[in-house]
């Protein structure tokens, strides 16, 4: 056995979350692409036996009722908020990232007021989330004005009404200084809009110790919702009663069985819900929540960094010099829960790896994405991982 493979057998003995791995269904690949998929909590197939068969089956319209359907989505929200740093009563669940983001950007502009005009968004951002910026400026009458993060501070005025960032840069694992970008942002006036895709469940996000204004996340990544499972908004409390939702349905309304023709926004972070939830997926995630049962967030993010620290180590020993170059910041407050690198040929790379059974990801041109689900990759695999990268490039 090498000095790394005993080195990695001492770490996965000592690690106080190695227990959690078997709440997971896993086979013998080394799978490092859960930030882009999660992996299946091996309690949810029965969980969405009995909605389906039971709740559905069974008690079909009663569910709503009897099986807490019509409460699902703040209830849900209530389990996710410790994982960001929020407290209950600020998540609801429900609809897709692009559409969140589109619910809280509009409803940050109007927050702002008439007297700001122009709207920053993360210049690296996802591209969904620059095509929604577009679109919600041109809905609001606003310019659109796409800025690095780190150009932010510099980019503020008292023009600024909104401003969108990402947590974590979805290429590279770079994470960014949201305490710092947010204290800017509310200096000049203007109102925090985070997307957390790439970070809930996978470091301390601290929503309300920060004081972030609106948020938004999918939950299929690092809280191994499944794929396509809902994504979640969330709405500061002292900015609930001004949030105006672009997309005002009969579920965010205070009465939705009163059948009203005119709509009164419900009290409350519910005023983010628009139409009927996904009950499927809804509470398959619902399930897949309970893995984090116990667990601390910081011992995730400590766990992440030796992760990624080690991967690192050992990329560099067995892939050589020169062959490959990190993307992702050696800074521990600079990086999220993935090492990305670049190197030649790397969407062939990539395929390799995978028939050797180490799933990762390809992102155009030219780089390697890897994520570390703390919750169910071990020291052991982050070897492997890395020996067969080597083996892979030569």
């Amino acid at each position: 056995m090498s000095e790394l493979a005993s080195r990695a057998a001492a770490l996965d003995a000592a690690d106080e979350l190695a227990g959690v791995r078997k709440q997971f269904v896993l086979d013998e690949v080394v799978y490092l692409d859960g930030n882009s998929l999660g992996a299946l909590p091996a309690n949810v197939p029965g969980r969405v036996e009995d909605v389906v068969l039971r709740q559905w089956g069974r008690l079909r319209i009663r569910s709503w009722d009897e099986s807490g359907w019509w409460t699902a989505p703040e209830r849900i929200g209530d389990r996710i908020a410790p994982l960001v740093g929020a407290a209950a009563g600020q998540i609801v669940v429900g609809d897709s990232t692009s559409v969140n983001v589109f619910k809280a950007l509009v409803a940050a502009v109007r927050i702002a007021g008439e007297g700001r005009d122009e709207i920053l968004v993360d210049a690296t951002t996802f591209p969904t989330d620059g095509y929604i910026a577009e679109s919600a400026a041109r809905m609001t009458g606003r310019t659109l004005r796409p800025v690095t993060p780190a150009e932010v501070p510099g980019a503020l005025s008292d023009r600024t009404a909104a401003v969108l960032l990402n947590h974590v840069d979805y290429r590279t694992g770079r994470l960014h200084d949201l305490p710092s970008l947010t204290a800017a942002v509310h200096a000049a006036g203007a109102v925090a809009v985070w997307d957390l895709c790439h970070s809930a469940g996978a470091l301390p996000v601290g929503l309300d110790e920060h004081g972030v204004d609106l948020a938004v996340g999918c939950t299929y990544k690092y809280l191994n919702g499944g794929p396509g499972s809902p994504a979640y908004l969330y709405v500061r409390r002292g900015l609930q009663d001004r949030f105006d939702s672009p997309l005002p349905g009969w579920n965010s309304h205070a009465e939705p069985f009163g059948m009203r023709s005119d709509f009164e926004p419900a009290a409350g972070a519910l005023r983010g819900r628009v139409g009927t939830p996904d009950i499927l997926s809804m509470l398959a995630l619902e399930a897949a929540l309970e893995v984090w049962d116990g667990v601390p967030i910081e011992a995730v993010r400590a766990k992440s960094l030796a992760l990624t620290d080690f991967f690192l180590e050992c990329v560099a020993v067995y892939a050589g010099e020169g062959r490959v170059e990190s993307v992702t910041p050696v800074a521990h407050a600079e990086r999220g829960s993935q090492v990305a690198l670049r190197c030649e040929d790397a969407g062939d790379v990539m395929k390799r790896l995978i028939a050797r059974g180490v799933v990762g990801d390809f992102r155009h041109p030219d780089v390697l994405r890897f994520g570390f689900t703390p919750l169910y990759v071990g020291f052991a695999d982050v070897e492997r991982a890395a020996r067969v990268l080597g083996e892979v490039l030569g």
